[in-house]
């Protein structure tokens, strides 16, 4: 696997320790600026709830929140590779931090119209597109910086983003009930000016390759415009035979856990007579393994064949969930089945997000990495009515089952997808093999497509 070979600049007091400091300080910062956007996700809904008793607007304030957040990811891309990504991160955050404290101020000064709350959140979600997205960009400078693999990284990223979770929830909860929703608002914008601080700080700036790069390219007469930059990416995307329907995948995955999520699992346990408790606990199940699991694959990743794995783990934790509700099956059946299943997710994002920062090239991370993050939750937002519509058409158990089937079916494309592309990694047998026999490891650095 190949990673940028030269750190960027920094003044370190140690021999040892600073090579991690970047590293450490991403990573409490993607913790911060998780937990603030789940805080939001909480809060925001419950401000609108307790304030108006209208179900109908708080359901309009999270598409407000959603829409510009997934349209703003998918066409900021070539803002993140003008820009850079470190700067749209901090740019964002601090944004946000001001469009979000505005929510509390304007409700305590009795300024805070609907249409305006509407606005704010609009704005909020369509910064947090391009933010998010800029953050996974800066990935190869942090494992550069700190002399580790991009797996490495990828999987303490996925290990924070599900531990992100657990602490968010309680947050959110814990917030509300002590100090009351406003209050929890003026929490979570502190938050976001944390994240930016962070990485303003301590993230470092782009490696000297990539500034090499972005100088070639302002140079150039026949700079492509902002449109044209955004149809390249798409085309790169498009004709990537791997990457592409790994992303047309995920993006049917990903509706399929939205729609056992959020209506699948609750309406199997309220028929089976079971309250929200058992919910959480199976939830908790799975995402305890799951995080516990991505930390492993931090440690182990960059030593595994990512095919194999990625394959297996989507075999253990995709469709079983779905079989077994099918059936009349107990609880503690149902728990296990999610703590196994959390096991093949802890592998899934850390074996991703180092095959696309492996294949993206760097002049292209943002729109690319922005294209394919957008493509894969446009099913999210689905998944819900998708599960509604079939249990009112078919029933609770055909829906399942069905469920189930498509996602067995999407699980075992890996075992066709891009039967002839390097996914990178631990070279196979057939990478190893040279044309006389001889064994030899890919170089993965000297394909355009492999410069991070």
């Amino acid at each position: 696997m190949s990673t940028v070979t030269e750190a960027p600049e920094q003044t370190t007091a140690t021999p040892r320790t600073p090579y991690r400091v970047p590293l450490i300080a991403y990573l409490v910062a993607n913790v911060v600026s998780l937990c603030g956007t789940r805080v939001s996700a909480i809060a925001i809904p419950w401000f609108v709830l307790v304030t108006t008793g209208s179900p109908m607007k708080t359901g309009l304030v999270a598409f407000a929140e959603m829409t510009p957040l997934v349209l703003c990811k998918a066409f900021g891309g070539p803002l993140i590779d003008r820009i850079g990504g470190r700067r749209i991160s901090v740019s964002a955050d601090l944004a946000s931090t001001f469009v979000v404290a505005l929510i509390p101020l304007l409700h305590t000064l009795n300024l805070l119209s609907f249409p305006a709350l509407l606005t704010l959140v609009a704005i909020a979600g369509a910064l947090r597109g391009p933010g998010d997205a800029a953050k996974h960009t800066l990935v190869p400078d942090i494992a550069a910086a700190a002399k580790v693999p991009l797996e490495r990284v990828t999987g303490l990223e996925s290990t924070t983003e599900r531990l992100s979770g657990f602490i968010a929830y309680g947050i959110a909860g814990g917030l509300i009930t002590l100090v009351g929703t406003v209050n929890a608002l003026w929490v979570d914008a502190i938050s976001f000016a944390v994240c930016a601080a962070l990485i303003r700080i301590w993230v470092p700036k782009p490696t000297e390759a990539t500034k090499a790069v972005k100088a070639t390219e302002s140079t150039e007469d026949d700079k492509p415009s902002y449109l044209e930059e955004l149809r390249e990416g798409w085309q790169f995307l498009r004709k990537d035979k791997l990457m592409m329907p790994l992303v047309v995948m995920i993006a049917v995955t990903n509706l399929l856990d939205a729609a056992i999520g959020a209506v699948l699992l609750p309406v199997w346990i309220k028929d089976h007579g079971f309250g929200p408790g058992h919910t959480s606990l199976i939830l908790l199940s799975f995402g305890i393994t799951a995080t516990l699991f991505a930390l492993l694959a931090s440690a182990i990743g960059n030593k595994l064949p990512r095919k194999v794995v990625f394959t297996v783990a989507f075999l253990i934790c995709g469709a079983p969930r779905f079989v077994l509700l099918a059936f009349d099956a107990p609880v503690w059946s149902v728990m296990l089945v999610y703590a196994i299943g959390g096991i093949g997710a802890g592998f899934i994002n850390p074996v991703l997000g180092a095959l696309f920062l492996e294949r993206i090239p760097r002049d292209m991370l943002g729109r690319v990495s922005s294209l394919s993050n957008a493509i894969a939750w446009t099913g999210v937002p689905l998944g819900g009515v998708v599960a509604g519509a079939a249990i009112a058409g078919i029933g609770l158990v055909p829906a399942l089952l069905a469920g189930g089937c498509l996602y067995f079916v999407a699980t075992t494309a890996p075992v066709l997808i891009g039967r002839t592309e390097n996914w990178g990694g631990r070279p196979t047998r057939k990478d190893r093999q040279g044309p006389r026999g001889t064994v030899e490891r890919p170089d993965l650095a000297a394909a355009p497509t492999s410069s991070v």
